[in-house]
C-alpha cells in the first residue's frame, strides 16, 4: 500500500484529515501513530471550524517540520528554511485546489466543492512525498 492509499484508508477509518496524512508518514519520521494522532487531533476540519488551514496541509506541515527542524532551542535557526518549504507546498496545494481554506474547499459559502477531503490528503501526501524526495530530508 502506498501512502495515498494509506492515507485514504485512515481517513475512511475516522481519523481527521490531518491525522490521516501525519500518521501516513509515521515511518518517515520515527514517532508512533497514536502520539502523532492525539498531536493532530485538533487539526482536521479547518482547526475544527472550517475557517482555518486544510487539515491534510496542516498534517503534512505537521511532519515536514519534525523532519526539518534542527530542534536547536538555543539557536532556532532552521525555521527559515522550513517556512520557505511549507509556503512552496501551500503554493503547489493552491494552484492545483484554488484555495488551501477548508471552507473554501469544500464550497460551505458558494455551494461549488473545489476539492474533497479525500482529494485533499491525497493532493497533500503527493505534494510532500516530492518535496521530501528531492530535498535531504528525513
Amino acid at each position: 500500500m502506498n501512502r495515498q492509499e494509506k492515507a485514504a484508508s485512515l481517513h475512511h477509518k475516522g481519523y481527521n484529515c490531518a491525522q490521516a496524512v501525519a500518521c501516513s508518514f509515521c515511518d518517515r519520521i520515527q514517532i508512533d501513530e497514536k502520539t502523532m494522532f492525539m498531536l493532530m487531533e485538533g487539526y482536521g476540519f479547518g482547526m475544527g471550524d472550517t475557517y482555518g488551514t486544510c487539515g491534510a496541509i496542516s498534517g503534512a506541515v505537521a511532519v515536514f517540520s519534525l523532519l526539518s527542524s534542527k530542534g536547536n532551542l538555543d539557536g532556532p535557526y532552521s525555521k527559515a528554511d522550513t517556512y520557505k518549504a511549507v509556503k512552496a507546498l501551500t503554493a503547489d496545494f493552491r494552484v492545483k485546489n484554488g484555495a488551501t481554506i477548508c471552507r473554501d474547499l469544500k464550497g460551505m459559502d458558494t455551494k461549488i466543492m473545489l476539492r474533497s477531503c479525500d482529494g485533499c490528503i491525497e493532493d497533500t501526501v503527493t505534494i510532500l512525498e516530492k518535496m521530501l524526495d528531492n530535498k535531504s530530508v528525513g
